[in-house]
């Protein structure tokens, strides 16, 4: 499989696995919830390796200011996804927490976005390598 084609796979199903996340837990379905953020966050996994091979077949650096633009952003939402995670680890104890999970998901949600959006920018703009 080629890289691009298995970022874009990667990609998809990670963000699927995020919005059918959100349903399931809107509808306080905990458990699926709980399940469908483990399969994302190893959608995430594999969408990252992608990622680093895409780094192989394209001039990232002749994308321009994109790239490091996106590299930053991509670094810190993928630490920030700690965040909602132990916001809801501590809300199945403390229900009060709640609020605090959603906000903190929202966040990670729309940085996971822009992170797509730049990469996709980015990998656009770039040259291919000559393999």
């Amino acid at each position: 499989m080629s890289a691009v084609l298995g970022f874009v796979l990667a990609l998809a199903y990670t963000l699927v696995l995020l919005a059918m996340a959100v349903t399931a837990a809107r509808r306080h379905r905990v458990r699926r919830h709980v399940w469908l953020i483990g399969g994302a966050l190893v959608g995430l996994g594999v969408t990252i390796w992608f990622a680093i091979e895409l780094g192989r077949v394209y001039d990232l650096e002749s994308a321009g200011v994109i790239t490091p633009i996106h590299l930053t952003l991509a670094k810190i939402t993928t630490a920030a996804y700690v965040l909602p995670i132990l916001a809801g680890w501590r809300t199945l104890r403390r229900p009060a927490m709640r609020p605090w999970h959603k906000m903190l998901a929202y966040v990670v949600l729309a940085l996971t976005v822009l992170s797509a959006i730049t990469g996709t920018i980015m990998i656009l703009r770039a040259v291919p390598l000559a393999l």
